[in-house]
């Protein structure tokens, strides 16, 4: 019964237009907030930062940049880890040619120089749409690889062709080296993921992303009523290819620490992301969360299960653990298309009609 807007008045434009009108959401919100800033990194480990947390939050990064592209302007590409490698080559170079500077300031001057790379390979989407558009930015994906394997000028001519992030702090913590803790690492991401979806959250609900829908339901109808699909795709490449080379930087200097191209950031890396939107929903910043959350926490769910519980062989039970994901992918696109984004939607306006079955 707590669940309901009954009282819950609204007396002006801002009260009714908030991201949460229901007054349990915005409690649900803060305390997620308070337990995710006040309680995890006090509790957090090294196996859980690794395994979980770290990667869960950059792959949203990730995952609400590529819906962005996808998922709101309508826009198909499959070539999130080429952009990905982008973001870490260049937060490589930045840090090892300016090592008096913050990592964060890397991190995003990384994510600015991916959205122009983004931009330049998203000029084939004023011409061409659809299956033609994945094609092309698959084209960017195996080029991007490529290029980053083949000049030596990119991995600092190292013997091995391999990355390897030099120590940097933030405010006296150390966030990328071998002396980096798990909580100054789940921290770093988290702040820089809390600041993302919030920018990501107002972009989409101004004229920007109405801009971005409209492209996406209809471009000749939004032509004519006076949208710029020139300014509007673009942005759209531009704003999302910079959260995804945000959340490449992320995942070489923080995550991995070293990395080579063809391993860390190959095709599989694109169709990863692209599953998590697919399956958290489209159009939705938490089907990002969603998605994200689903795609990381399966597989360890499925090793522990495989391997802890039943000890089976670890190359087995990987190949396994592919079958099983491949299967709930489907088998979950088929019971509902729209993602969990949908689910959590039903679910809670269930709740609050809770107990009238209408």
């Amino acid at each position: 019964m707590f669940y309901r807007e009954a009282g819950d008045f609204k007396t002006s434009y801002v009260d009714d237009s908030q991201t949460f009108p229901i007054k349990f959401d915005r409690w649900r919100y803060y305390a997620v907030l308070a337990v995710a800033f006040g309680v995890i990194p006090f509790l957090i480990n090294d196996y859980w930062a690794n395994a979980v947390f770290v990667p869960f939050l950059i792959y949203a990064i990730a995952a609400i940049g590529l819906n962005i592209l996808t998922g709101y302007c309508g826009q198909v590409s499959l070539g999130t880890g080429g952009f990905m490698a982008v973001g870490a080559y260049a937060c490589y170079k930045l840090m090892t040619a300016f090592p008096e500077v913050s990592i964060l300031i890397h991190v995003l001057l990384a994510g600015g120089i991916t959205a122009g790379v983004g931009v330049l390979f998203g000029l084939p989407s004023l011409r061409i749409k659809g299956f033609y558009l994945a094609v092309a930015t698959l084209a960017a994906q195996f080029f991007l690889v490529w290029l980053f394997n083949k000049v030596p000028w990119f991995y600092n001519y190292s013997a091995s062709g391999q990355i390897s992030a030099p120590e940097r702090t933030v405010l006296g913590h150390a966030v990328t080296g071998a002396a980096t803790t798990a909580s100054a690492k789940y921290l770093f991401c988290l702040v820089i993921l809390f600041a993302l979806a919030w920018l990501a959250r107002n972009l989409t609900r101004g004229t920007v992303g109405r801009k971005w829908m409209a492209i996406r339901d209809m471009d000749i109808a939004a032509e004519i009523i006076g949208v710029n699909p020139l300014t509007t795709k673009l942005s759209a490449f531009a704003i999302s290819s910079f959260y995804i080379g945000v959340a490449g930087a992320l995942f070489f200097s923080v995550y991995l620490g070293a990395a080579e191209v063809g391993e860390a950031f190959g095709i599989q890396k694109s169709f990863l992301i692209l599953f998590m939107i697919i399956i958290g929903g489209l159009g939705s910043i938490f089907g990002s969360f969603a998605g994200a959350a689903f795609m990381v926490l399966m597989p360890v769910l499925l090793k522990n299960i495989l391997v802890g519980q039943l000890g089976w062989a670890t190359d087995l039970a990987a190949h396994v653990e592919l079958i099983i994901v491949g299967g709930l992918i489907m088998g979950f696109l088929i019971v509902e298309p729209h993602g969990l984004n949908q689910l959590w939607r039903l679910a809670k306006e269930k709740l609050r009609l809770w107990p009238f079955p209408h």
